[in-house]
């Protein structure tokens, strides 16, 4: 959970339990702790403030594709604002749901995590070139930039396809955008 207010960590740990969701939490408020915390803690689930002090929701994005780019991340802000909810959501976040309305957080974090469970199938190199794919980036540019052979990037392409159970690029893109690898 990145959030620099201990008494709104407490408040939506509270209305997890309270909906009877299992959580194990760890708190972090700042890039070196968030990225210590993806490596070490290993979370099915990051939970952010839209925006800390130091450290904010469109650097964790970034963090995350890089240490965890299965992983969904959900902002919770204090902050009624639908600019700011879709800015969120463009650069990648699953979800935004407003403190003052908690109960709608445990259906936020299964829904997120139904999109997301299908990339477990996926290997991490396969994973690397469905993010490529999906920004925009040709056969061969995947190739340089993953120093493998162009047959070799089409091969973790088609079984990366298979195991989605997509069947063109255009749909493997659309797929990427909803599960958050690459953002809008």
């Amino acid at each position: 959970m990145i959030e620099d207010s201990a008494a709104d960590a407490e408040l939506i740990e509270d209305a997890l339990k309270r909906a009877g969701v299992d959580i194990v939490t760890t708190q972090v408020d700042s890039r070196d702790t968030f990225a210590r915390a993806l490596s070490e803690f290993s979370p099915d689930v990051v939970l952010c403030d839209h925006s800390l002090a130091s450290f904010n929701m469109h650097s964790a994005m970034q963090l995350m594709r890089k240490l965890r780019p299965a992983v969904p991340l959900i902002v919770v802000t204090g902050m009624v604002d639908a600019q700011l909810a879709v800015a969120c959501v463009r650069d990648g976040a699953d979800d935004v749901v407003f403190k003052t309305q908690l109960e709608g957080l445990p259906g936020a974090i299964s829904s997120a995590l139904k999109v997301r469970r299908d990339l477990e199938k996926l290997s991490p190199r396969q994973l690397q070139v469905l993010q490529l794919v999906a920004e925009g980036y040709s056969t061969p540019d995947i190739a340089k930039r993953l120093q493998l052979s162009s047959k070799t990037v089409d091969t973790y392409r088609t079984e990366l396809m298979e195991r989605l159970g997509i069947h063109d690029v255009v749909a493997l893109v659309h797929y990427a955008i909803r599960a958050g690898l690459v953002a809008l």
